[in-house]
């Protein structure tokens, strides 16, 4: 597998975000885990998304948001955005009924290849820098490779439930943060490089 490492927004990658966000578009595929990012794409407004990411991360938490990292996930070999992440650092009432820690997405064309594991791996480390001893982590019934990645990384099912707002059935998984570092670190470690700071 390729390694892969979590790389801080910058102005240098507003084309390759552009491109990251038209590929969802054109798979007509859902976005999940990009900070807001497609919304600005669409107002052709790079520069105002990564304001609004370095202002979420010192927000204080509210009924409405929460503070929250949001990362790109860059293959080392050829420099490409293959994933993103948004890691919230707490949690309001809305997102402990749906939503959780962490959204994530990786590329259409990048998917089945494990890349999603080490996404999720490297975010259980983010959240642990912080002190979450225990992730939340929702996905729609359906969604079975979100699951699968959930559970690659020791996982629990904690609730079904049918959400409005999706007009889904909704699974609850719940990850014990420490627990799920240790246990696969071997696994992952050799894949990953430390976060790529602006």
């Amino acid at each position: 597998m390729e390694r892969l490492y979590f790389e801080e927004p910058s102005i240098d990658r507003k084309i390759e975000a552009f491109d990251y966000i038209y590929e969802f578009l054109e798979c007509l595929s859902p976005i999940n885990g990009v900070g807001g990012l497609d919304r600005y794409v669409k107002a052709n407004d790079y520069e105002g998304w990564l304001e609004k990411i370095e202002k979420d991360k010192t927000i204080i938490p509210n009924e409405d948001k929460v503070p929250a990292n949001t990362y790109f996930l860059v293959r080392e070999s050829d420099n490409k955005i293959i994933g993103m992440i948004n890691i919230r650092l707490t949690l309001n009432e809305k997102l402990k009924n749906s939503g959780g820690h962490i959204g994530y997405s990786i590329r259409p064309t990048e998917r089945q290849k494990g890349y999603n594991k080490i996404n999720l791996y490297l975010g259980l480390k983010d959240l642990q820098e912080h002190g979450v001893k225990e992730a939340m982590l929702s996905c729609n019934k359906d969604n079975l490779g979100s699951a699968r990645t959930m559970l690659a990384l020791g996982a629990k099912l904690q609730r079904e439930f049918y959400s409005e707002e999706y007009g889904k059935e909704e699974q609850v998984y719940l990850i014990d943060v420490d627990d799920s570092i240790e246990k696969y670190k071997d696994v992952y470690k050799p894949y990953i490089k430390e976060i790529k700071r602006r």
